[in-house]
Parts: structure tokens; sequence; C-alpha cells
């Protein structure tokens, strides 16, 4: 019995030890601003953490000075390893994604990365709104693995 639970326990542990090295195991969103008609939304995003195939956050949107269209919510991002093999070559990669507001709303997400070094590089990101309100942010990432937090 002490010999199994032995065994699992370093199982586990060479697991967490793999997932802590994962180079892009988490990546940040550094925070981003746009313009709307007489004001601007800025998004702010707590790191990213990739579950399978998938990168997860929550956002916060400010619209200013429209304070009561502010909003929060959680988002994904969908990005396979083959998109990520193709973005550590140096290529532009497309994305898609989802956010769901607090009260419901559904987001349609959709954007691009672009590699500037090992580690970080250029991000643009289309937020569908509505039907017709599509916003769009220029801001950078930067992969951080969970080993050095």
């Amino acid at each position: 019995m002490f010999a199994r639970g032995l065994i699992v326990g370093l199982v586990l542990s060479v697991a967490s030890l793999a997932a802590a090295q994962d180079p892009h195991a988490a990546v940040e969103i550094a925070p981003a601003k746009t313009s709307i008609y007489i004001g601007s939304v800025t998004m702010t995003m707590p790191t990213f953490q990739r579950t399978g195939a998938r990168y997860e956050s929550s956002y916060v949107a400010r619209v200013f000075p429209y304070f009561f269209y502010n909003e929060r919510g959680t988002l994904s991002i969908d990005f396979t390893d083959e998109q990520l093999t193709r973005l550590d070559r140096g290529e532009r990669v497309d994305f898609q994604g989802q956010a769901r507001s607090e009260s419901g709303e559904p987001r349609r997400i959709e954007g691009h990365a672009t590699q500037t070094d090992a580690t970080s590089g250029q991000i643009k990101v289309r937020v569908f709104v509505t039907a017709k309100i599509e916003l769009i942010f220029n801001t950078t990432y930067r992969f951080k693995s969970r080993a050095h937090p």
C-alpha cells in the first residue's frame, strides 16, 4: 500500500513538474485601449492559463465616459499546439475565441498574434460586441511559464 502511494505521488510530481516548465502554460496580455465615438474603452485581463488547446481568463472593460457600459466577464481563446509551433517559427497566427459578460451576453473574438522574440509579441484582437459594433485592440503578449510566477 505504501509503495503504491509512493509511486502515485512520484507520477503526480513528475507531471506537475512538466506542466510547471511549459513555456506556453500562461500568457500575459498588456492592458489594451481603443477609441469609440467620443470616448474610449480600456480592457484589462489577468494572466491567461492554458487548459488543453485553450487559453482562459477574465476581463474588465471600462468605457469612458460612458461608465454605465462597463462590463466584466470571462473569455477564452482557442490556440492549438500546431498554432503555438507556427508562432514559435515567427509566423503570424490567426485565432478565434469567445467571451461572455457577467450578464450573459456572448461576444465573438477574432485576432492574430505575431512573435517579436522568444517569449513575446504583438497581438490584435477584435471583439464583436453586437452585429454592428466591433472593438479592435492592439497590444502585446508575453508567455510566462508556471515555473516563473
